[in-house]
């Protein structure tokens, strides 16, 4: 259909010179730049837009923004986006799109776009960018505060721009344009388009979502969440035109009343050519009058109410237009479209049919108070205006305009004013002279005078089942009235009954209506009965939107130490752990995995070895009651430390189950510095945290984590020794001045470093600590010194190679959440003396003294060239019995040793110390098994005798 013809060349805010060709249904169409994808429909003469959800009904376009329950859309290009609202998608060139029956697809392909999040905090919020947002935004600005002002559509003016108002003599557009330049003028104030408010939580804590431009960059977040907390909060977010409840009320053509005055004011768009007004307050009788003037012709306006204000009648008659007082429609014919509705007395009488193409209603205004409710305040029903209202709030908020039932549209202007004087003084700030409320042509306009109906009443109890109460769940009066008899009376429990009210619109429509409705069946007022419980998020939200930016390689961010950049410069594999990307071997030219690791080991052990090690834990611990602290959380005594000696401890959960180890550095009498694994240091300070606050609040006591603070380096090996002394030539590293698990502070290479003897490998070995922006010359410092020794970078696997050989074990890789510290074998670290400590008590029950728990061993496989696979089950006998097969435990861990010759695992065998000597299988992936003789865990230098070098 030529699109000409539902335009009117005199009207709309649209971009006349910049045409936009999209595709809706396989079918090409044409639009202007400043069109919603509604908009174009409706102009290029499409009324059937989607299908109902149950039924599959034919839907059209009901409203002109985020209240629109009937015209879901699924957009395939630029991108595949599901259950959209027509009425909210901005219309770009390309755009492809299809209507939907209340379900939509997912994409099948990765989103390329980028979605992040911001966060704001500003003296005041303003909610809402229209009349009453727009004259608070003025006020609070003009404070010199700083001022945030967001608005869900692409240009500020909300219901100015769907009508043909003038403000102080001229166009409300040119006005508005006044007041947004003096805004953007303004540094301190925060203009956002394309954003709606969906959640307000506590203290004032706002979330909105922003959308991009079409016209924006590809560059630029496709949704962007704010996270914004004010002060104060001006909520100036308008009301919606609620509905009414007649048969066969749901065909397309019928629109609410301000829609079509929105579609022609704002978008050049006619609704229909023949049209009928049906309406129970005044504001509909503004939308009849324009359509009028633009050529339309309103065949009769009917109202429910018995006598309407002369102002009107007399504004009806001027421009000849009938008006029906104490009428109703009845019920509508059509096939695909509206072509006809029947009209008859409210009560008794004979009714009679029109022919038409369009059916404005206007029940009232129920104003939208959303927002308000979540953040915790409460409403009550306001008889003046037939509506709920904010009444009470718990938080710094003040609401303007039409939100709190002031319908006029001098009234929301002013409004504004006063709600921010309200802020000003609430919020401590400086006073100063309020804008000039601008004078209306017309003040009745938006007035509602309201007399509410609910439904027209129905013949029978077929045509209840097509009176829809929510259009886009196809819940009826039928439903309402089932629930009811099904002995229902609450609103919240006839909502979840029938599904009013929890689709995509929330119940912006259908909301109050079903209460009305309700009320009316059990003869109960509507202020008595009460609306559901309004909850985040007020507008769909995508949950890539709620992800931001932590998805694909983001979801779980990668960490890289200050040393990165050397490690890609020399090849390193890497692996992720804790979210570190650490080296795990450093592969020359034409070297596998397992020859670079032997490589590597070989240095470590025979001359030196250098390692990156910052990605350890470290937390600073400090306060008078540090030492104690530290006592009632590891399994040893940490009070007793003395001014420059570490010590090993282990941290139990309160169930008796290791948590993680490390080492203790005492630096000051009132100052410890933690170690933890990699990948348990957030969870370690977490646990800190967790008894400091909650159960042991009388410590004094701070932790700070300092992981990225200090960039660690592991030298390692026999050489250490001789290396380290060149490059801290003040330090004396003999074994008696410089013992293990010591610390002491020298420059390192010239660079001041905390240098602890510690070692994780069994070899002699040296911790330096130095800030991450001093690491790469310290590192590049020991390559050189150690050149003629063969000094040699190792990774992970390397480290695990040498840790494993020694019998220490990786809490997370040796242990699983049901392992002692007696289960490691390591009862020494469990003080006697103490009093005690978190999980001391569960260590004394009977079942953590059992003979056959799982205990931490060796394995020497058979074949001595055989990797056992880790995580591989153990069983007692070569020949597996039908399932279920009895496990003795697991392979925890399993690597080629050149120290050992052969292959080695380390194990959690049930009874295992008890069994070293013994010959157990091990299961393979074929379902083989393999025999494995069970050791100790500490397989090379038991004695320890290469520690010290």
């Amino acid at each position: 259909m030529n699109e000409q013809l539902f335009r009117s060349s005199e009207h709309g805010l649209i971009d006349r010179t910049r045409p936009v060709s999209f595709r809706f249904d396989d079918q090409e169409f044409t639009g202007y730049h400043g069109d919603t994808l509604a908009s174009a429909l409706l102009a290029n003469g499409v009324r059937t837009v989607s299908g109902s959800i149950t039924y599959r009904r034919p839907r059209g376009i009901m409203s002109a923004g985020a209240e629109e329950a009937n015209a879901l859309v699924q957009i395939e290009h630029p991108f595949p986006e599901p259950m959209l609202t027509a009425t909210t998608v901005e219309l770009s060139d390309g755009l492809v799109a299809r209507g939907l029956a209340g379900h939509g697809r997912l994409a099948g392909t990765p989103d390329p776009a980028r979605y992040d999040r911001r966060y704001a905090h500003c003296e005041i919020l303003v909610v809402g960018a229209g009349p009453a947002g727009l004259t608070a935004a003025l006020t609070a600005a003009r404070t010199g505060a700083r001022v945030i002002v967001l608005d869900d559509q692409p240009h500020q003016g909300g219901s100015l721009l769907g009508t043909a108002e003038y403000l102080d003599g001229r166009p409300a557009t040119a006005w508005i344009d006044a007041a947004v330049a003096e805004l953007r003028a303004r540094p301190t104030v925060t203009l956002l388009t394309r954003t709606s408010a969906f959640g307000y939580y506590d203290d004032n804590y706002v979330l909105a979502l922003q959308r991009r431009s079409e016209e924006a960059s590809p560059d630029v977040a496709r949704q962007r969440v704010w996270h914004i907390r004010a002060r104060h909060v001006v909520l100036a977010t308008g009301a919606h035109e609620q509905p009414i409840v007649f048969t066969d009320n749901d065909r397309p053509g019928i629109m609410l009343a301000t829609a079509a005055r929105t579609y022609l004011n704002r978008y050049g768009v006619l609704g229909g050519r023949r049209v009928v007004v049906f309406t129970t307050n005044d504001s509909a009788y503004a939308a009849a009058i324009d359509l009028t003037a633009a050529g339309v012709e309103v065949a009769a306006v009917v109202d429910g109410r018995a006598t309407i204000p002369h102002y009107w009648a007399a504004r009806c008659a001027a421009w000849h237009i009938d008006v029906l007082p104490g009428h109703a429609v009845h019920g509508t014919a059509g096939d695909r479209h509206l072509s006809s509705v029947t009209i008859g007395p409210l009560v008794g009488g004979s009714p009679w049919s029109i022919d038409c193409d369009l059916l404005l209603v206007s029940g009232g205004w129920n104003p939208a108070v959303q927002l308000f409710s979540q953040a915790g305040g409460t409403l009550r029903h306001d008889d003046t205006v037939g509506a709920f209202v904010p009444d009470a709030a718990r938080q710094r908020v003040s609401v303007a305009g039409a939100v709190r039932g002031e319908f006029t549209l001098h009234g929301c202007l002013a409004d504004g004013v006063r709600a921010v004087d309200h802020a000003i003084a609430a919020a401590g700030l400086n006073a100063v002279e309020p804008i000039m409320v601008p004078e209306t042509t017309d003040r009745h306009v938006r007035s509602q005078r309201p007399e509410r109906l609910w439904t027209v009443p129905a013949h029978d109890d077929n045509a209840r089942s097509r009176q829809f109460v929510d259009l886009a769940r196809d819940s009826t009066v039928a439903d309402v009235l089932r629930a009811i008899g099904a002995g229902l009376h609450s609103v919240e429990h006839i909502k979840r009954y029938t599904t009013i009210g929890t689709a995509h619109d929330q119940g912006r429509t259908s909301g109050t209506t079903s209460s009305g409705v309700i009320a009316e069946a059990i003869g109960s007022s509507l202020a008595e009965l009460g609306v559901t419980t309004f909850r985040p998020p007020y507008v769909p939200v995508a949950f890539a939107a709620l992800a931001g930016r932590d998805r694909g390689e983001l979801l779980d961010p990668a960490r890289t130490t200050s040393l990165h950049p050397w490690h890609l410069d020399r090849g390193a594999v890497f692996e992720t752990v804790g979210q570190w990307l650490r080296p795990r071997y450093y592969p020359l030219p034409g070297e596998s995995m397992d020859q670079a690791v032997a490589r590597e080991c070989q240095s470590a052990r025979a001359g030196a070895g250098f390692m990156d090690a910052s990605t350890l834990g470290k937390i600073d611990v400090h306060g008078p009651d540090s030492g104690e602290f530290l006592d009632r959380l590891y399994t040893n005594m940490m009070s007793s430390l003395k001014v420059g000696r570490i010590r090993y401890g282990l941290m139990c959960k309160a169930d008796g189950m290791l948590f993680d180890d490390g080492t203790v550095s005492r630096i000051g009498e009132d100052r410890f510095l933690v170690t933890t694994t990699t990948g348990n240091a957030a969870a370690v300070l977490d646990w800190m945290e967790e008894w400091l606050q909650t159960e042991w609040p009388d410590l004094r006591v701070h932790c700070t984590s300092v992981t990225d603070q200090f960039a660690t380096i592991a030298l390692v090996g026999p050489k250490s020794r001789a290396i380290l002394g060149a490059l801290a030539p003040g330090l004396d590293v003999s074994n008696d001045e410089f013992g293990f698990m010591s610390w002491r502070d020298s420059p390192v290479a010239g660079t001041r470093a905390r240098i602890c003897r510690i070692s994780f490998s069994g070899e002699l070995a040296y911790e330096i600590n130095v800030l991450p922006w001093k690491a790469l010359a310290v590192w590049e410092a020991i390559e050189r010194e150690g050149g003629p020794y063969g000094i040699t970078p190792y990774g992970t696997e390397t480290m695990h190679v040498l840790r494993a050989e020694k019998g220490y074990p990786i809490v997370g890789q040796d242990t699983d959440g049901t392992v002692t510290p007696y289960d490691l074998g390591m009862s020494w670290a469990v003080s006697k003396k103490k009093a005690t400590f978190v999980g001391k008590r569960s260590l004394t029950r009977a079942d953590t003294a059992r003979a056959d728990r799982k205990q931490f061993v060796g394995l020497l496989p058979a074949d001595p060239g055989l990797r056992l696979e880790e995580g591989a089950q153990l069983v007692a006998a070569a020949e597996l019995p039908p399932p279920p097969v009895p496990m003795l435990g697991h392979v925890t861990s399993s690597y080629t040793s050149d120290a050992l010759g052969r292959t080695f695992a380390l194990a959690l065998v049930a009874g295992g110390r008890d069994r070293i000597g013994d010959t157990i299988y091990a299961a393979t992936a074929g379902s083989a098994t393999v025999p494995v003789t069970v050791t100790g865990n500490v397989l090379f230098d038991p004695e320890g005798a290469r520690r010290d070098g």
